[in-house]
């Protein structure tokens, strides 16, 4: 049997000053492992970028706004390189509490959970943040819903707009301000939900969350090309792929930044190979799946990207 070889892996060099994409240009000569699929995702996301016809999704899962990664996401908006952003209603949470002027603080994993909770002290692993936010939260987004007509029906996307407009940082402003539609297809799980249901009981405005789906459908069919950036899974990663699953083809361009694994079955480990079975992904797209913490590897990707950008 005859073996066919691919380019010889060369080892990587790195060196005082050299920058973020010359980092993961080297990564990409080793080719190896995760960091191979790194500068794969970087290769593929520029193009995305570049490409003009292509509607730009991106998705957010896990605890990336305590984690701190949320201004990288609104800065990605104010550039432009995201047309459709799904998250899930914990993230805007914490979006709204860091822009009202409220922190998530240091804290550490090893620690009594139980005394925390006596002291008021919510805890995200080593991440953590004061009831004193959600009452503060709490006063803001009461206010926000006070605005809604009364027995009107908004969207779930309209609502967020709302939110976002009324806020001068932050996810969510970055979108009102930009025009990008947000969703939170399951945002009744999250404090933005529960904060909606104690308004309800005494007012009558609906949130419909079918409202957003013609805007969403007609997005996709109007895109020449799509492509998206997955960070994490669960609900926002589903929504986004399903998206397209009416239109003639999937996504041209898909990378996925999970710490799940594959043989579990669970939706968040799934490759993008199997999102090809389900037409989600067209037979010809180009996609990588960089496990790790999207901690890590979020900044990695966008900075290295950024850097081929503007050169």
């Amino acid at each position: 049997m005859t073996f066919k070889y691919g380019e010889a892996v060369q080892q990587a060099r790195v060196h005082p000053g050299m920058t973020v994409g010359e980092l993961v240009d080297e990564l990409g000569k080793a080719g190896a492992y995760n960091g191979g699929s790194l500068w794969q995702a970087v290769n593929i996301y520029e193009r995305m970028l570049r490409d003009e016809k292509a509607l730009k999704f991106f998705g957010l899962s896990g605890a990336m706004v305590p984690g701190g990664m949320g201004g990288i996401v609104a800065d990605l908006i104010e550039r432009g390189h995201i047309d459709v952003l799904v998250s899930t209603g914990a993230n805007l949470t914490h979006d709204v509490i860091e822009a009202i002027g409220c922190h998530h603080y240091h804290g550490t994993a090893q620690v009594s959970d139980t005394e925390l909770c006596e002291e008021g002290v919510n805890r995200i692993y080593d991440i953590f943040l004061p009831n004193e936010a959600f009452i503060r939260f709490e006063e803001f987004l009461q206010d926000v819903y006070s605005s809604l007509p009364e027995g009107s029906t908004v969207s779930i996307s309209d609502l967020l707009g709302r939110i976002g407009s009324r806020l001068d940082t932050g996810i969510l402003s970055a979108a009102a301000r930009a025009g990008v539609p947000v969703y939170c297809p399951a945002i009744q799980d999250s404090m933005i939900g529960l904060q909606y249901w104690l308004f309800s009981q005494t007012h009558k405005v609906t949130v419909s969350a079918f409202a957003d789906m013609p805007g969403l459908l007609d997005r996709c069919f109007e895109a020449e090309r799509a492509g998206t950036i997955l960070v994490g899974g669960g609900v926002p990663k589903n929504y986004i792929l399903q998206s397209k699953l009416m239109t003639e083809s999937g996504f041209d361009y898909a990378v996925q930044l999970t710490g799940d694994r594959p043989d579990l079955g669970g939706l968040s480990g799934a490759t993008l190979d199997e999102a090809r079975s389900w037409g989600k992904l067209t037979g010809e797209a180009t996609a990588a799946t960089v496990y790790g913490d999207a901690t890590i590897n979020l900044p990695l990707l966008v900075a290295a990207t950024l850097e081929r950008l503007e050169r």
